[in-house]
């Protein structure tokens, strides 16, 4: 492959590559991932919370490989809790991953095997090692799109049995105008 046929765009996070994919999550597809199901039966199933585009320059699963990726969360609640991607593990768990948050503001929930969960701020520039065995999911606690660049190994894989079962410890909850990191009472 030639180097000079992939691009991003550091502005805004925004890919040029050849074959680039391309995946989004509406309401309706996110059964379960809300804390508060009535206000999610509420609300439109069409409504788009993210958009994830990706490169694979190399075959899925080549060890040693690498992808990279653009996520965009899109600023909302469902109740009182903030749009958010669905939140996976790895498939070969001691995979790890890099973010980058390009534009906008949310947190990074990160929860491991003992069910420790914390949050980190995600804001423009911001750069977050996520370390094997540990489940992530992107916030966005913002008033406007959250984009955030990744690379991942090429054979890590994606679980995303964390919301099935106990699921992440906390959840991300707006209280009195903040974003507050509670304990998961589900």
């Amino acid at each position: 492959m030639n180097p000079a046929s992939a691009f991003v765009n550091w502005a805004d996070g925004a890919l040029q590559v050849p074959g680039l994919q391309r995946s989004e999550k509406k309401l309706g597809q996110l059964t379960g991932i809300f804390r508060d199901h009535q206000a999610w039966q509420k609300l439109d199933p069409e409504t788009i919370v993210y958009r994830v585009w990706w490169w694979e320059p190399v075959v899925p699963g080549t060890e040693g490989g690498l992808f990279w990726g653009l996520t965009e969360i899109q600023p909302g609640r469902v109740g009182n809790e903030y749009f958010m991607t669905r939140g996976h593990w790895h498939v070969i768990r001691n995979r790890a991953e890099f973010y980058v948050t390009v534009t906008g503001s949310g947190k990074l929930l990160l929860t491991d095997r003992t069910g420790r969960t914390w949050a980190e701020d995600m804001t423009p520039g911001s750069l977050h090692y996520v370390a094997g065995e540990v489940a992530h999911r992107i916030v966005n606690t913002g008033d406007m799109p959250i984009r955030v660049t990744a690379c991942w190994p090429s054979d890590a894989g994606h679980d995303y049995e964390v919301n099935e079962g106990r699921g992440f410890g906390a959840r991300i909850l707006e209280e009195q105008g903040s974003p507050i990191l509670v304990p998961a009472q589900d």
